[in-house]
Formats: structure tokens, sequence, C-alpha cells
């Protein structure tokens, strides 16, 4: 039995209402979930009204629409479980209408069934806009194995559309004869198609099929699409030929990414680790640069079509693998990595400068820190360490001090009187609270031991002996609280000996305590306390055998003390462990000082010619 046609017209007219209510409120309201969710609501109790009646041709097309509508709004809310069960609902209905029999367990079952039945009523368009949403919610759900089982379906979809049905008759507000559709399903198909491939594409070069997913992200890259996805198929592309190690093409990969979209950061950070992994400091230098600058400005968008809000890409794409392959650094972690490589690589102005920047920045209300931390910014005792650091390298020991101050008037108050390193094997997984408290008292210690460190490196700057064996003293009485405690063993005092692993704390405890003796024993020899400082020097190769400044002094004050022989043997086994220098892995403020006294190793050698020794090799 027909339903009178006002009836089926007032929900036409219902429907166009709450289609055009909801469109009037996007210039309005910025969010997604709130002008979805009172549509949701009235869509839905609009198609409960619809569904009421058995599922005539006459107005099933209607239904058919409100339910893309409903099914809509619920997607964009997230609610998927909500959405298939009326999508699956829908295709029911259709096929009571053409078929007796169906296997509704299956969903690719149900919905090749459906498509093949819809072919022979005029309803194919209303279950293409249906199969259209199912897709969205397979790919915000992450399931491709689902997608890519039922491409080829999903490809003719797209092609439909494109070739003729679009649905933007329907997706306008205009006649009221016809039920308008909340977001135009041609534009979602399109979308659909490249957000798939930049997902499988993020997927697959995950896993490790990098060629395979090249070829897909190419074809792509040539769709008709926003510029963001476009650069987004450049980008991926370039990350395949990374891992392929084919650095060259990846970077003009990136750059093609930029070119199409000035805001593609991902590019811009993926392109330092290549300078980096290619050893192009100064190439890593400006790109780092040119991505803190991007980062500071505030990030411009396209344009927004009607209704196109509700199922953005940005929606649609939402995979782990995506996200950590567009994922970058804050604009602060970006500026410590610039400081960092600045002073590393001798552009000392450069380097104090961005790490004076950096500590502004941290102490600023207005900070920027908007992306993920990819790595996490150190500590701040650690970055005042590193700046002053970088402050003694550029010869300014007096603003050197004032921080290292900062950091031991902050820490002085909670050292330890004892710390027990232990091997990493044998910390109780159980006791992770116990573990994370030990890590601290090791840290503060190693922090405030740090801080006189340098502040006694720049007293010998300022050639203020006194001060410099005061706090290189302090600096040794620190770190003779520390205890090691290997399996089996009683604690024990630490020595050179049991350091397996470099960036573990008893390397660092190591390399502080050869240090710190080196400065102190230098010192020493400034006041012609020469037995000292023989005794300083040899303990700190004792400590720390490849410190180069702790073998030439030592030298130095045998020499002194007359015993040129056993100097020039001492300079010799110097030089000649001389190798290449492994102290960019270190923290800056570990590396040896080159401020100071320094001998002058050409003298040096013409000593030993003198005592008739061979010449030593150059350095």
């Amino acid at each position: 039995m027909n339903q009178p046609t006002s009836l089926l017209d007032g929900w036409i007219q219902e429907n166009n209402k709450l289609v055009n209510r909801s469109k009037g409120r996007e210039d309005h309201v910025p969010t997604r979930d709130q002008h979805t969710g009172p549509c949701s609501a009235d869509f839905h109790k609009l198609l409960l009204k619809i569904q009421g009646i058995p599922p005539l041709a006459d107005h099933m097309q209607l239904e058919l629409t409100v339910t893309y509508n409903t099914c809509v709004c619920f997607t964009a809310q997230s609610h998927f479980s909500e959405a298939e069960l009326l999508l699956k609902q829908a295709t029911e209905r259709v096929l009571h209408m053409t078929v007796d029999d169906h296997d509704a367990s299956n969903p690719l079952v149900l919905w090749r069934k459906v498509l093949e039945s819809a072919g022979s009523v005029p309803l194919k368009e209303y279950v293409l806009f249906l199969l259209c949403l199912q897709w969205a919610i397979w790919l915000a759900t992450c399931q491709l194995k689902t997608i890519q089982e039922f491409k080829d379906e999903l490809f003719s979809l797209v092609e439909t559309f494109s070739s003729a049905i679009g649905g933007d008759r329907r997706s306008e507000a205009g006649s009221s004869d016809s039920p308008l559709l909340l977001l135009d399903p041609r534009w979602l198909s399109e979308h659909l198609r490249i957000c798939t491939a930049i997902a499988q594409g993020a997927e697959r070069l995950s896993e490790g099929w990098s060629s395979e997913a090249l070829s897909d992200l190419q074809t792509a890259s040539s769709l008709s699409a926003p510029r963001t996805l476009l650069a987004y198929t450049h980008l991926l592309s370039g990350s395949c030929l990374a891992q392929m190690s084919r650095p060259q093409m990846a970077l003009q990969c990136y750059r093609k990414a930029l070119e199409t979209d000035s805001q593609c950061v991902s590019a811009l950070y993926q392109s330092t680790l290549i300078y980096r992994q290619m050893g192009n400091t100064q190439a890593e230098i400006q790109a780092l640069r040119l991505l803190h600058s991007t980062l500071m400005f505030p990030h411009t968008t396209e344009p927004t079509l009607p209704g196109t809000h509700l199922l953005s890409p940005a929606f649609l794409l939402c995979s782990q693998s995506l996200s950590s392959l567009l994922s970058v650094p804050s604009a602060l972690s970006v500026l410590h990595s610039l400081a960092l490589k600045c002073v590393l690589h001798g552009r000392l102005s450069e380097g104090v400068e961005y790490y004076l920047d950096l500590l502004a920045a941290l102490h600023s209300e207005n900070q920027h820190a908007v992306h993920v931390e990819v790595p996490p910014l150190p500590r701040l005792p650690k970055l005042y360490l590193e700046a002053g650091a970088a402050l003694l390298m550029a010869r300014l020991p007096a603003d050197c001090m004032a921080l290292c101050d900062e950091v031991s008037s902050s820490t002085v108050e909670l050292l330890p009187e004892m710390v027990v390193l232990e091997e990493q094997e044998d910390r109780c997984e159980a006791e992770t609270g116990a573990c994370a408290e030990d890590e601290d008292r090791v840290q503060i210690l190693l922090w405030a031991t740090a801080a006189y460190l340098l502040q006694g490196h720049c007293y010998t700057h300022m050639r203020d002996w006194k001060q410099a064996i005061t706090h290189y003293t302090r600096c040794i009485n620190l770190l003779v609280m520390v205890r090691f405690k290997k399996t089996g063993f009683p604690p024990q005092i630490p020595n050179a000996d049991m350091v397996t692993k470099k960036g573990t704390h008893l390397c660092t405890l190591q390399r502080l305590k050869g240090l710190s003796l080196a400065g102190r024993g230098i010192s020493f020899t400034q006041t012609s306390q020469l037995r000292e400082a023989l005794r300083d020097l040899q303990l700190s190769l004792q400590a720390l055998p490849e410190c180069v400044g702790a073998g030439l002094w030592c030298g130095e004050v045998l020499w002194r003390l007359g015993r040129r022989l056993e100097a020039a043997a001492c300079w010799e086994k110097t030089w000649s462990r001389t190798t290449q220098s492994s102290e960019e892995s270190l923290s800056i403020y570990l590396h040896e000082p080159q401020t100071g006294p320094l001998l002058d190793s050409s003298e040096l050698r013409r000593r030993i010619q003198e005592l008739g020794h061979p010449s030593p090799a150059q350095e």
C-alpha cells in the first residue's frame, strides 16, 4: 500500500531542513562534534519514522538518503558501530525488495550481494552513497585489509561517481522536491581513494615493503586532490626511497612535498635526518633553521568547502604508522638540536645564541610546543649545563658560571649522602618507583658535579688557580659518594675497567672524575705544587685513559721533576692514543676543555728529539 504523497513530501522537507540547518552552522561552530551531535539525533528520529513502513520503492530513495545523512553524523562523531548498524539495516532492506535469501553474516558478501541486486532497480546510486560511507568507516578505523579485499568494488565506485552519477545536485541546497545530502559523495570518494593510498603506503613502509608502497604512492600523486594530501604522497615516497638507501632521490621527493605544500613540516624534518645520515652538517643546520622558523609561524590551512569538514582527511588518516611518519619535534626541540649542532661544528656564536633563545623560550609563557616531542627535550639542569659549556667554548666564562650557579644552587639541598649504581639487568622491574627515585638521585649528583667541573674550567680560563682547585675539589668530593654494585659483589669505588657501555651513568661518572682530576692537576702545576699535580694527573689517566690534556700535562710535570725519559714516554703514549674524537655522542659539558693553559705539541716534540728519542708520530 502506497503512502500518501503529502507524508513523503513532509519527510523530504524535514530532511532538507536538517541538512540546511547543519550547513548553516558551519561558519559559526568550529568543532565537528558540536554541530553533528544534535543533527545526528534529529536525522535518526526521522529515519526511524521512515523505517516504520515496509521498504517500498516509492520512498526507499528517501530512506537511503536519510540513512546516509544519519551515518555521516554518526561517523563524524566516531560512533562507528551505530553507523555500521544502520548501513547493515539499509542494505538488508534493499535486498528484501529484490531477493528472497541473503547471507548477512559476512559484511563483504552482503555488500557484493546488494551491489549486484541494486543494479536492477533505480537505487544503485543510493547504495553507492552508503558504500562510500562504509569505506570511510573502514579507513577511519584502520581496516586496511578489508579495504584491500574490496578494492575492486571501491575503485569502481570512484569511477562511477567521476563519470556520471555525482550526487552534487542532492548535496546543494535547492529544490525541495528531492532529498538533500549532508556530504557530497563524489568529493568523499575522491578523498577516500587518495587517503587509502596514503594509509596503505604508510603501513607497507612500516612493514618494510618500500618498493610496493612506492609504486602505489607515485600513482596516487597524480590524482586530483588537495595539496596537503598530494604533499603526503611525495613525503611517503621520499621515506620509501630513504628506506631503499637512495637518499638523493628521497631528498627530491621531500623537496617536491614542500613545493606542493609549504606547511609540510614533516618533509623538512625528514630532510634533516637524511642530511645527518649523509654527514652534510651545513645542509642539516640550514634545514633545522628552516624547520624551526616554519614551526614558529601559525599554521594556515586551505579553505574548507561546505560540508567537507565533517569527514576531513585528518579524520580519515589516523593510523599509527602514518602518525609516526608525520610526527615532527616541537619548535623547542628543533632549536635545541640546532644549538647543539652549531656548537659541535664550530659555529659557536650561533650555537650560543640559539641556546640563549632556548632558555628564554622555556621561561616564557608563550611557548610554541604544539607538536609531538621527538625526541623529548633534556631536563632543564642539563640544558643549563649545555648552554654553559657553549658559553665557555665561546670564551664567556662569567656567563657560564652564572648558569652553573643556577644548577648547583638548585641541587645542593637534594644531594644524597651516597649513591649506589647497579648493573642494568640487576634492577628489579617490579620496583619501578624505587628505580625512578634512584635515577633522580643519580641525575642530581651528576648535574651538581658537572656544574662544579664547568666552574673549575671557568676559573682556569681566568687564571684564578685557587678558585679552580676549590671547584674541582668540590666536584671530586661529590664523585666519591658513588659506589658501583656488580652482581655477586659488594658496592665498590668505580673504575675505568667497569665501563662496558658508552652513554651510561658509569661512563659519565668516569669522565667527570677524569676531567676534574685533570683540571685540578693542571691547576696545581700553575701554582708549582708538582707532587700534587702529578698525583692528580696520574689518577685522571686511570679514570679516563683517553684524556689528552692529562697525558700531556703529566709528561710536563715529570719533565719539570727531572724525570725526562718518563716524560717523553708519557707524551708518546698520549699521542699514540689520540684517535678520531668520539666526543660528539657525549654531552658537550663532558668534552675536554679547549680553554685554560695549553701545551704546544711541537715544543714537546722538540724536547723529545733533544733527548735522542725517535720523533713521535704526528697527531
